[in-house]
């Protein structure tokens, strides 16, 4: 892939428990594609990655919640994994970031149980969002439509289902990223 998205920066946010693919591979994509990428967490170190229910490999961290601000990136990705996802939400300056993002019209790309963060930052209500099955009920309660599709774009929130929807997230997260940076430039 062309380094096209040279100068753009991305923040994927995440803690303890993320799902191992649904971090990787769009950090992979997005570096081949020229951007920068940083692991934004709670923690100071690593973040422990999972493979579905077994425990995968740690990632480091680039900055903390703490050093990072949403004005520091074009745009926002939320990996999935139960425990992450549960954990996330219940942090105020998860929550901050992601409204702060959202202000902004920055894309914002959620995969799975990454979804909870968003509801929790209310700002899911009047859009449509895909997501693993189960958050379908919590996306309703939140105000938003729930669609049982590979990958949906409404605004600037780009949703997919699970790790075997990565091609078609990333490769929608990046031609997002494409727009903005020609509307940027």
């Amino acid at each position: 892939m062309a380094n096209n998205l040279n100068g753009v920066r991305v923040a994927i946010l995440a803690t303890d428990g993320f799902e191992q693919a649904e971090l990787e591979s769009p950090k992979e994509a997005l570096e081949q594609a020229g951007a920068t990428v940083d692991i934004v967490s709670d923690k100071t170190d690593t973040v422990q990655g999972y493979e579905h229910i077994d425990k995968g490999r740690a990632v480091r961290v680039d900055k903390s919640f703490e050093q990072a601000q949403a004005d520091d990136y074009d745009a926002v990705v939320l990996p999935g994994g139960v425990i992450n996802g549960d954990a996330i939400r219940m942090l105020p300056r998860a929550q901050a970031f992601v409204k702060s993002a959202n202000d902004a019209n920055k894309p914002i790309a959620v995969i799975c149980h990454g979804g909870w963060l968003p509801i929790t930052a209310g700002i899911v209500s009047g859009k449509t969002l895909t997501s693993w099955p189960s958050l379908q009920d919590d996306l309703r309660n939140a105000g938003a439509t729930w669609v049982d599709e590979e990958v949906h774009q409404d605004g600037n929130l780009i949703s997919s289902r699970k790790p075997d929807d990565l091609p078609a997230f990333n490769r929608t997260l990046i031609a997002a990223l494409q727009g903005r940076a020609r509307k940027t430039a």
